[in-house]
């Protein structure tokens, strides 16, 4: 459960941001109820509790040339905390990863790439992240299709509180 309380109005103010994050101020307090400026300042507080960690476009993957989407199981060689993290920030860092995630299970982590065409995905892979000499052993599955992402994080647990 979050740290912060969070009243019925501040489930329906986030709740209304993840299905629009562009709704102005004043739109946003009349769907939930209150006056711009009460609203405002719950966004305000909401956002500097981390509950609203930013505000972005998504964007169509295609559209923009990225049409290929990769998941990709990493086992690394060693888990010493600075090889670890050594790994991790070179990760971080390249832009065709879109998520990064530490597992438990078969990998060590599980990234999602997003590349134009399946030969930039093989020089991403073999330029970049077999380049990593930690990388023992890589598992890729290609994205034939994507039925659901993005989607906003699921909140009724909030309302059992």
């Amino acid at each position: 459960m979050p740290k912060t309380e969070l009243d019925a109005v501040d489930r329906r103010i986030l709740a209304a941001l993840q299905a629009d994050g562009r709704l102005s101020n004043v739109d946003l307090a009349d769907r939930v109820g209150l006056s711009p400026s009460p609203c405002l300042r719950r966004v305000r507080r909401l956002e500097a509790a981390g509950l609203i960690g930013g505000y972005r476009a998504l964007l169509g993957r295609e559209a923009v040339g990225l049409g290929l989407t990769v998941f990709v199981g990493v086992k690394i060689g060693s888990h010493a905390d600075q090889a670890a993290a050594e790994f991790e920030a070179a990760v971080v860092a390249m832009p065709e990863v879109i998520a990064c995630h530490m597992v438990a299970g078969e990998a060590d982590y599980l990234l999602e790439v997003a590349a134009p065409d399946l030969a930039a995905y093989q020089r991403f892979l073999l330029d970049r992240l077999l380049a990593l000499a930690i990388v023992r052993e890589v598992k890729s599955d290609i994205a034939i299709q994507a039925l659901k992402q993005g989607a906003p994080l699921p909140l009724g647990h909030l309302d059992a509180g």
